[in-house]
């Protein structure tokens, strides 16, 4: 009998290209996947792979991980719009938190060996100046949301651990884009809004001086972390950095997306409340993850490109009804 593993959010770009990852390298293992294909796509799912559509916040789970035992669990699954969450709070923390709870019973009641948790960069919050980057030892100051969400579940798995022997890693990823990302929603992962925003002939939007700078991470260059994070030893209980060895700023990257598609209507929108300066210290990732940055952002975003072109004219996603409003970005409105 195969050993399993689960994967939630597997329909979205992390969680599916992990998937297709051990199912090409780890055969010995079945691979289950969980997701409620708000964010992700049922055509991003490998047919091999054993797929529930269930809501982590809402719905039981001890059906499933009664059924495959699981040895690993991923979770990935999350709503990850910082800019949005001031304005969707409840939505947030539902899909964040509870979803997050949700699991970590389960992984508790079922002696599963090893929880690896996808947080976020943005925990770290203002931390970081021009020429500073964030390290795992740096105090979380988070200032939206989302990530004081990303936040909380770091701590309360962190609690399981020592409480319950729960055993984890979390790992913080920092603006990882390539293939089978969702590049139709608008609150979310700008270099897929941008293509989104090129393939329909739309300005290509940066918000405020577009000075901001961020780190951008291939997804293929990180899943082998992805899986390290789960078996090796030197990975139990450890907070990890992954991702994005050097930072560029917004106006940078759009630039670059310029000259590869050969696009050039650009705007700047007003500026939203977010941390001007993002860029992770990776080195944590190398010594113990071994991870290695293999795709330059040019290379990975030519990648992504010719993908996005062959994709489906999906509809683009928009909030009908927000939360609150007040304070609201005027092109959310």
């Amino acid at each position: 009998m195969k050993k399993s593993i689960l994967i939630t959010g597997n329909a979205g770009l992390l969680g599916s290209k992990f998937a297709d990852w051990i199912l090409e390298n780890h055969p010995e293992y079945e691979v289950v996947g969980i997701d409620n294909l708000f964010g992700g796509y049922i055509e991003n799912v490998d047919p091999r792979v054993v797929f529930y559509r269930r809501d982590l916040s809402s719905d039981k789970l001890t059906d499933i991980f009664d059924r495959h035992e699981f040895e690993y669990v991923f979770h990935f699954a999350a709503y990850a719009a910082e800019g949005l969450s001031p304005f969707m709070r409840v939505f947030n923390d539902k899909n964040n938190m509870l979803s997050t709870d949700n699991i970590i019973n389960e992984c508790i009641m079922h002696d599963v060996k090893r929880l690896v948790y996808t947080s976020s960069m943005s925990v770290y919050g203002w931390g970081a100046f021009e020429g500073k980057v964030f390290d795992e030892n740096d105090a979380p100051a988070p200032i939206d949301p989302y990530a004081v969400s990303k936040y909380a579940c770091e701590m309360n798995i962190k609690i399981a651990g020592e409480q319950h022997g729960l055993d984890w890693c979390i790992i913080r990823p920092h603006n990882v884009y390539g293939e089978k990302q969702n590049i139709w929603d608008k609150y979310r992962n700008v270099l897929g809004i941008w293509m989104y925003q090129i393939l329909n002939n739309k300005p290509m939007l940066i918000y405020g001086d577009g000075e901001q700078t961020r780190a951008f991470s291939y997804i293929d260059d990180c899943l082998p972390s992805f899986w390290n994070a789960a078996v090796l030893e030197k990975a139990s209980k450890e907070i990890i950095n992954v991702g994005g060895e050097r930072g560029y700023s917004i106006n940078e990257a759009a630039e670059l997306l310029c000259k590869i598609t050969g696009y050039d209507k650009v705007e700047h929108r007003e500026a939203r409340h977010e941390v001007k300066h993002a860029v992770p210290n990776p080195q944590k990732s190398i010594d113990v993850l071994g991870y290695e940055q293999k795709t330059s952002l040019e290379e990975g975003l030519r990648k992504m490109w010719e993908w996005a072109k062959k994709q489906p004219d999906r509809h683009q996603y928009k909030w009908e009804n927000y939360e609150i409003t007040k304070g609201i970005y005027s092109y959310w409105k």
